[in-house]
């Protein structure tokens, strides 16, 4: 939400200005130059990008124009969800938590979270976490290096988009000169006409370089800034993930394993151990 409010500012200081200095409206209207920019953009864009990567741009613009993805209660709701499983595992061994991880949709443990099982990538990572510790194929202490360089893949898969669109901001203001230039070759077939007539032509190629500097800094690159740090959220996310699972299957008791987790919440989110620990005592379990 905080992306659209930037653009609005971005937008209206731009004409805003331009209004205040005297100048008129439709005069930074011209579709031709505006097209040019936009339609190179685009095609940069599909040319350069296999289909599941435009799949995935596209959704990471939309969560980057929308609410945070990552509040601090999804990740408060994470640590509850991971706790609840960690002491019904102490209680029953891991064989006890076994339903809940192979069939997260019908876990009464998860149901509480919703935050947590509506998010696929998220059980996908906790699934194939937890099942090689159930089913006794790997070592606690082999873990965290597995999970590291799950995390590791996570976060170069979510960057492949940002590195489309950095590229594309770069050369918008040479895509916004190549408008300008058509239309100075379009000015130059006026150039024995009137004054006047030459002059809007001038101005209308000089919108070219003036939409490509503003689709790119004062659109594009702000849009990349929200979205590397909403792909941070997301690593941190994972991060809490790990800490909590190695914690727990190297021998700590569920409320450390939460405490490893916490110390992985951004700090803007980060609840103090004392709040964590009322927060998880207050649960009400329920191991179906």
């Amino acid at each position: 939400m905080l992306l659209l409010i930037g653009w609005a500012v971005v937008m209206g200081s731009v004409v805003g200005g331009f209004l205040f200095n005297g100048g008129n409206f439709m005069g930074l209207y011209h579709p031709g130059e505006l097209g040019i920019v936009t339609g190179i953009m685009i095609g940069f864009v599909l040319g350069s990008s296999p289909p599941s990567l435009l799949k995935l741009m596209l959704s990471q613009i939309k969560r980057a124009v929308g609410k945070s993805a990552f509040p601090a209660e999804r990740y408060i709701d994470l640590t509850k969800a991971l706790y609840e499983l960690f002491m019904i595992a102490r209680e029953q061994g891991v064989v006890g938590i076994e339903e809940h991880v192979l069939s997260p949709n019908t876990s009464p443990v998860f149901a509480k979270y919703q935050s947590f099982i509506n998010d696929h990538h998220a059980v996908g990572f906790l699934q194939d976490a937890l099942r090689p510790l159930i089913e006794g194929r790997m070592k606690p202490e082999q873990l965290r290096s597995a999970l590291n360089e799950d995390i590791e893949r996570i976060r170069h898969h979510s960057y492949q988009p940002l590195i489309v669109l950095n590229k594309v901001a770069d050369a918008l203001p040479g895509v916004g000169i190549v408008a300008a230039v058509l239309g100075i070759v379009v000015t130059m077939q006026f150039i024995s006409g009137e004054k006047a007539l030459i002059g809007e032509k001038v101005a209308a190629a000089l919108t070219g370089t003036f939409f490509g500097l503003l689709f790119s800094y004062g659109i594009i690159q702000p849009m990349i800034i929200k979205i590397e740090l909403q792909n941070e959220d997301e690593v941190n996310y994972y991060q809490v993930m790990c800490n909590m699972i190695v914690s727990y299957a190297t021998g700590a008791p569920p409320i450390m394993a939460a405490e490893a987790g916490r110390r992985s919440i951004p700090t803007d989110r980060q609840p103090t151990s004392e709040v964590l620990e009322s927060t998880l005592k207050t649960i009400k379990r329920g191991q179906g």
